[in-house]
């Protein structure tokens, strides 16, 4: 029911404001036949921001995707019909770009150091963590895999967002590395965010252009999640 303009190519990540038009109101929330922002998922926070429209404005307070995509507002409602204008919560929306990519990185160097897989992960606009299993990093480990990551951000790799057959990306990746195999097999077109020269993997998340947009990343802890899980807790150096 709703065009999902974030999720086209790399360019929609980078949208602040649109245009789109009420197609169902109710309670606290209304639906958008287009929208630029983000609904929380795959460990990804919703956007905010305001919706406009007359000589009136709500603020976006939530994002929601159960099925169809329910822009919770405080505030008035606009009616079905009416033509509204959005604008993104950017400072936070970018922040959560930089952090995702980031974690991309970051799952791809400790799966090929340590076939360590993603088993989680939750972003955050201040800090961000991963999952891994099987895993136990010692504080060298550590240090070797935030220096990893960090070279990849620096060689100011393009990203490239763009749909693939399931069977076509399946017959040129390892499928544990993108978690493909965990994906339900109902799933025959994929999204793909791809990390020119180091990563292709399954995503729906909003990501930045290059990879130099990110600041160098720090590892502030590591938790033990269990048999042979340890979560690492990252953040940005500046």
């Amino acid at each position: 029911m709703t065009d999902l303009l974030y999720m086209q190519d790399i360019q929609g990540c980078y949208l602040k404001e649109f245009d789109a038009q009420v197609i169902k109101q109710k309670d606290n929330y209304i639906i958008l036949n287009k929208t630029a922002f983000y609904p929380q998922g795959g460990g990804q926070p919703s956007d905010t921001g305001i919706i406009q429209w007359d000589t009136k404005q709500s603020t976006v307070a939530e994002v929601i995707k159960k099925g169809i995509i329910k822009h919770i507002l405080t505030g008035e409602q606009p009616s079905v019909g009416t033509n509204i204008h959005g604008i993104i919560n950017w400072e936070k929306r970018y922040a959560h770009m930089k952090m995702h990519t980031a974690q991309h990185i970051l799952s791809g160097i400790v799966f090929d150091h340590f076939t360590a897989r993603t088993v989680g992960n939750q972003i955050h606009a201040a800090y961000s963590r991963v999952d891994f299993s099987p895993a136990s990093f010692t504080k060298d480990d550590l240090t070797k895999i935030e220096n990893s990551t960090n070279d990849i951000i620096t060689q100011d790799l393009p990203l490239q967002i763009y749909f693939e057959e399931r069977k076509s990306l399946g017959q040129r990746v390892n499928e544990q590395r993108c978690n493909l195999d965990l994906l339900p097999k109902s799933i025959d077109t994929l999204r793909i965010v791809e990390i020119k020269g180091f990563d292709i993997c399954p995503c729906a998340g909003t990501h930045v252009q290059r990879t130099s947009e990110i600041p160098p990343i720090v590892i502030n802890k590591k938790e033990s999640k269990g048999k042979d899980t340890t979560r690492l807790i990252y953040s940005f150096s500046h």
